[in-house]
């Protein structure tokens, strides 16, 4: 079989597993199989030493990035405060029912680069392929994206910009320097990325609560004009904005840009599983993880779609400058926005700045995850042998260096508006990430058919999604359905654009080449349930590593107390 089975060579200690006490070393260099057809990996060289708290910040870290800040301005732009709210809390749904379908598989053989490799085992190992590069193009992509939304956020303090090569030195000098800040923390050891991703999400929980907060206290008329404004925006201008035409089907038209701006801000499991190859004690540190999520997906996006449609209204002449014309000076966050409507001073330019600092947090979650899934394909022989090398503290250097030599694509902004490479980069990005979901979901209806088929009881798992596979269906569905709707605009009269099409479509065109090349190349295999092996080595070291596991004993009473409450 192409892909069914991984060497039985592995073993716990070459894993790297902290509290693992057979007195063996900790890191051992990835091997290749050389006699295996498969290629499958005979060891993962990256260390577990991701804490439970680690963790669940992680996973908030990696969905909290400029987008909730920024580009949800877009979403209330296109369609107005119903539409938004209503979208994210309709897409919220579906992402709800992937992270279920991911987190069942992902708890039961914590890994590397989980769902990609999960895809090749227990689909087809071209499939793995092909999903391996979707996800990190879908990762690198929004290292670049993070950096141009930087420099529209960093116009709100440049009124005056420079113009000709002055103005194109500056960007490129802005663009190499966060693109540098985004690596420094991905070439230490995972523990002090972890550590910084841990502090940086704290206050990125913070800001969007204190948001939260900000929006009811004004709302209700704690602000400097005394205007108990309350839902008024959702009077006047109007809850449902016409977009691209009038009546019943602009209305509807702008609820459909709403939803394809949500699935561009909404992420969901991909970054919790992409950190379970190096967590501590994951059978039980990521089912909390994952059991987060909702909580997560309410706060965040739900009530933050709703803030937004409160503070501003649609029609905002400074939302428009700054998304459609990307004008210096111009406030690209709604809640920046609604403090300089209300004269409130001093805190704008301390919310741009906390939005800023968002920014790098999310870059570091990407390069992380964009790092990680290469090393992914080059563990199990799909990418280069060179990025299997990893440093003494296993960090997957080459990784990380070629992640970050895509970020430059960023400069494109030198020649072209902000505002318009930021849009392409959401339009890559969405398409990338929808099939990403598409590709957990139905990897995990393939996973529950070869456990009813071999007869593995899902209900003695780390965890159990349920409703299954409704949910998975559901998800799936959802998915697949928004992949061909999220570059539509290109095709109503008169706003045909080769870049938005291409940026819009391309990775629809992208997966099957890989996936029927690969197939072609490797002659691979269309898996049948009894051929998938579900217990491998890699189940057998976590089962081992679980009994065995110590937990490490904090390093200050400080430490102890932070593991606590976010553990």
């Amino acid at each position: 079989m192409a892909s069914s089975g991984v060497d039985r060579r592995h073993t716990a200690s070459a894993m790297g597993l902290p509290g693992y006490n057979k007195g063996t070393s900790i890191h051992e260099e990835a091997r290749i199989d050389s006699e295996s057809n498969s290629g499958q990996v005979a060891a993962d060289s990256t260390h577990r030493q991701l804490r439970p708290r680690h963790i669940q910040l992680i996973g908030i870290g990696g969905t909290i990035g400029t987008a909730i800040f920024v580009q949800i301005g877009r979403g209330l732009l296109n369609g107005g405060p119903g539409s938004l709210f209503l979208a994210f809390l309709i897409w919220c749904t579906f992402i709800l029912a992937m992270t279920k379908c991911a987190a069942e598989m992902v708890t039961y053989n914590p890994i590397s680069s989980p769902f990609i490799r999960f895809a090749g085992r227990y689909v087809d190992e071209a499939f793995g392929v092909a999903a391996g590069y979707n996800f990190f193009i879908f990762q690198a992509a929004l290292v670049p994206w993070e950096i141009v939304a930087c420099n529209l956020i960093i116009h709100y303090w440049s009124d005056a910009v420079p113009t000709g090569a002055t103005q194109t030195f500056t960007c490129l000098l802005r663009s190499s320097y966060l693109t540098s800040i985004s690596g420094i923390i991905n070439v230490f050891a995972v523990k002090w990325y972890g550590e910084s991703e841990f502090w940086l999400a704290i206050g990125k929980m913070i800001l969007i609560i204190g948001l939260l907060s900000f929006t009811f206290v004004v709302m209700v008329g704690g602000n400097p004009m005394g205007d108990r404004f309350g839902f008024r925006y959702w009077n006047n201008p109007g809850a449902f904005a016409e977009l691209y035409s009038t009546g019943s089907l602009g209305r509807f038209q702008g609820f459909l840009q709403c939803l394809i701006t949500a699935a561009f801000i909404v992420a969901g499991a991909d970054y919790v599983s992409m950190a379970s190859g190096e967590a501590e004690n994951p059978r039980v540190v990521m089912p909390r993880a994952f059991n987060a999520v909702f909580y997560r997906l309410t706060t965040f996006f739900v009530l933050g779609s709703l803030a937004v449609g409160i503070l501003v209204p649609y029609d905002s002449e400074e939302l428009a400058n700054a998304f459609e014309k990307g004008l210096s000076g111009a406030a690209a966050s709604p809640y920046v926005i609604a403090m300089n409507r209300l004269n409130i001073r001093v805190l704008p330019d301390i919310v741009n700045a906390m939005i800023l600092t968002s920014a790098y947090s999310a870059g570091n979650s990407y390069v992380y995850c964009a790092s990680r899934s290469l090393f992914g394909l080059a563990l199990e022989g799909k990418a280069p042998k060179i990025f299997r090398k990893c440093t003494k503290n296993g960090v997957p250097i080459y990784c990380v260096a070629f992640t970050l030599a895509i970020s430059l694509v960023s400069f494109l902004q030198v020649s072209n508006n902000t505002a318009v490479v930021l849009n392409w980069f959401v339009s890559l990005v969405t398409a990338s990430q929808l099939i990403n979901f598409c590709v957990i979901s139905f990897t995990f209806l393939k996973w529950k058919e070869a456990c009813d088929v071999q007869g593995l009881d899902r209900n003695s798992l780390p965890h159990t999604s349920s409703w299954q596979p409704f949910t998975a269906y559901y998800a799936l569905t959802g998915c697949f359905t928004m992949i061909f709707l999220s570059g539509y605009t290109v095709f109503l009269p008169g706003n045909w654009d080769v870049p938005n099409f291409i940026f819009s479509y391309a990775m629809i065109g992208v997966f099957p080449v890989i996936f029927f090349g690969w197939k072609f190349i490797k002659k691979t295999k269309w898996l049948k349930p009894e051929e998938v092996i579900l217990r491998t080595s890699e189940v057998d070291d976590i089962e081992e590593y679980t009994r065995n596991y110590v937990e490490r004993t904090p390093k200050t009473r400080w430490h102890g107390y932070v593991d606590r409450v976010f553990s």
